[in-house]
């Protein structure tokens, strides 16, 4: 942020004012800077997002009842918190840039990521810290390797059999042992002890020989892909909010008298959705459901996140329905042939904002409290960036279906579903489509959560 604060103030470091409608391009030094700070904004938030949720749930003593509960309340208010921070960098933030200048836009955050620092640090002797365990990827690697040099050996029926350490702690620094599970028993085969490594007595190469809990780790991850791979349809729905949604709302009436409000502020109705939703299912839902359910969190994860699911599938019913009626009215009025606006509220769009962000309360969350409570104990960061993933594969997805619905409905000439004009188009068609698509990965999900066997520790 203080490389993008030099960026934007330091007269050598940004390109020359523009003249009238001439604007100088910049220099590749001063593309180098700007670039570098981008960079490594990125770079710093792989850092912090997948271990901040991870290690403020740490924090909470697995044993203790009463802050199993309060580490369910956790990740709602990590996400609240999340979303207050997104609606002051959209509204307060946005503005200081458009009317302050870009010096002082980038200046103010770089300043409160100094005051986070610091109130991180200034914690550091209240903290319950978890020990790390290595790299979970080297770890999976010798469990494939040493499965693999063990091919043709005999997994035996006894499950005891196979090699654990002696000790109540497991050999991964940090983490508890994990009971063995009945299913990938080819995997099993890594932890074999073979009749040489009998007879040497050395069972200290865990690229020949793994533990059954380091096995397990690998076997966690493979049954929670399924799960996690049903997250990237979501993220592809989600993905709509910042792509068509403001395209639909650039075609809708956007004035309030004499103001007009910009189609791609109408995002912060989710933000405001999310804050408003994660008090109500926190404070009125849980405790509702925890008298039906019995569960301590009123749903499970897995509930949770196919609420989510459902509701992501009636926010993109609600984006197709507001578009079926702005062109009826754009027939009506005979604006089909222009390139305009079509007088209807663009507030009309609210509804399918306020039901993503309800889907993204219960999927999202959802989906931090899963990856952290089933990971096992050395690999919740991992964890916790494998659910960070699926937002980035669902933009992916989202650029990849609209380019192939582009190219098989502009076929022949065809104005095509999506075209300059929307008044032309039939953007509903879209929606629908990725409607359709959300319920099949609903139920492509219910399929893999009724199957989805839970951690067991050791």
């Amino acid at each position: 942020m203080c490389t993008l604060t030099l960026s934007a103030s330091i007269p050598a470091l940004k390109p020359a004012e523009c003249v009238g409608a001439l604007c100088p391009s910049a220099t590749p030094a001063q593309y180098a800077v700007f670039f570098f700070g981008l960079y490594l904004i990125a770079l710093g938030t792989g850092g912090i997002k997948p271990c901040v949720s991870s290690f403020g749930a740490d924090q909470f003593d697995d044993t203790d009842s009463n802050e199993r509960v309060k580490k369910g309340s956790f990740f709602n208010w990590f996400y609240f918190s999340i979303n207050i921070g997104a609606l002051i960098s959209s509204s307060l933030i946005v503005w200081i840039q458009d009317n302050a200048g870009w010096g002082l836009g980038f200046g103010i955050p770089a300043l409160f990521m100094g005051f986070a620092i610091a109130s991180f640090f200034s914690g550091t002797s209240l903290y319950r810290f978890q020990r790390p365990g290595g790299s979970p990827i080297t770890r999976m690697c010798q469990v494939l390797v040493a499965s693999f040099r063990k091919w043709n050996l005999e997994v035996p029926n006894d499950s005891t059999l196979l090699y654990e350490t002696q000790d109540k702690a497991s050999a991964i620094e940090g983490s508890r042992k994990i009971e063995h599970s009945d299913e990938l028993r080819c995997l099993d085969k890594a932890a074999v002890v073979s009749d040489a490594e009998i007879k040497s007595g050395d069972f200290s190469n865990p690229w020949i020989l793994c533990t059954v809990t380091q096995v397990e780790e690998l076997k966690i991850l493979i049954r929670m892909f399924p799960i996690w791979a049903t997250g990237i349809v979501f993220s592809a729905v989600y993905a709509q909010m910042s792509t068509l949604f403001v395209e639909q709302g650039m075609v809708m009436d956007t004035s309030i008298g004499s103001f007009t409000i910009p189609p791609a502020s109408l995002s912060s109705f989710d933000v405001i959705s999310v804050i408003f939703w994660v008090p109500i299912y926190d404070k009125i839902i849980v405790p509702i459901a925890r008298k039906f359910t019995g569960k301590e969190r009123g749903f499970s994860e897995l509930q949770r996140m196919g609420i989510g699911l459902f509701l992501s599938v009636l926010c993109m019913s609600a984006a197709a329905v507001v578009e079926i009626n702005r062109l009826r009215l754009a027939r009506e009025l005979e604006l089909v042939d222009q390139n305009v606006s079509v007088p209807i509220s663009i507030f009309w769009q609210i509804p399918q904002y306020f039901l993503l962000g309800a889907a993204e309360v219960c999927t999202f969350i959802g989906q931090l409290e899963f990856f952290y409570d089933q990971s096992p104990d050395a690999m919740r960061s991992l964890c916790s960036a494998l659910s960070l993933l699926t937002t980035a594969l669902g933009n992916y997805l989202s650029s990849f279906i609209l380019t192939v619905v582009t190219y098989f409905t502009t076929a022949g000439g065809k104005t095509g579903w999506i075209p300059d004009n929307l008044n032309k188009g039939h953007l509903d068609y879209f929606f629908w489509l990725l409607a359709g698509l959300s319920i099949f990965n609903m139920l492509l999900y219910v399929v893999c959560a009724k199957k989805y066997k839970q951690k067991k520790a050791g």
